[in-house]
């Protein structure tokens, strides 16, 4: 069950030298729910330990957390889930090892998107929905003509855009029919990320 709104996507690189469980325990006290622990340059061990932590951590305000890509680690840290993408395992051979995780998926298309959900995704992500630096190798932004899209074709409840989400784009995302988003700095880098949470929670309700 997707019970959460407001996606945290880390990036220990984007918290303006904070250290990341700090950053990440303040949008946890401004109201995120869920957590994807995506440090793609660690290596497994300092990956695994951090994991720990960050399980610790977002056990003890009842949130959510997924590990990108990593099923081993998901699994060994008793994670909620796993982030999976068009490089990564099938989401079909995910399902079969590990049935009772949350598997989201990066999609940036509305025909991917539609049949990661067909395969057993619980939910995917969607975008990038606007420029941004750490979307660009993707290629132009899709845009909310095509999100409105994907929330039509396939369940849009679980569906969340991702890329370039800011608080003051947040009304143009739900007139384009979701109220689900997956984003890094506008929470990690902001000064006040608990109260950078709170806004965007407030403005998905």
């Amino acid at each position: 069950m997707i019970n959460f709104s407001l996606y945290l996507i880390t990036d220990r690189h984007q918290t303006a030298g904070r250290p990341l469980l700090d950053v990440v325990e303040a949008a946890l006290e401004g109201g995120v729910r869920a957590v994807q622990l995506r440090e793609k340059d660690l290596p497994p061990a300092e990956l695994y330990e951090l994991a720990w932590e960050m399980r610790a951590l977002t056990a003890r305000y009842d949130a959510r957390l997924l590990i990108n890509e990593r099923i081993d680690i998901a699994l060994a840290v008793e994670a909620d889930g796993v982030q999976l993408g068009v490089t990564s395992m099938p989401v079909t051979a995910a399902r079969r090892i590990a049935p009772e995780l949350l598997i989201g998926y990066s999609s940036h298309g509305v025909g991917e998107a539609v049949a990661a959900l067909a395969k057993g995704a619980d939910f995917v992500t969607f975008g990038p929905i606007f420029h941004t630096p750490s979307k660009a190798s993707y290629g132009q932004p899709v845009g909310l003509g095509e999100l409105e899209r994907v929330c039509r074709q396939a369940v849009g409840d679980l569906v969340f855009a991702l890329g370039g989400i800011k608080r003051e784009n947040i009304e143009q995302v739900t007139a384009a029919g979701c109220y689900r988003v997956a984003l890094i700095s506008d929470i990690l880098a902001a000064p006040d990320p608990a109260a950078a949470a709170e806004a965007f929670r407030r403005g998905l309700q």
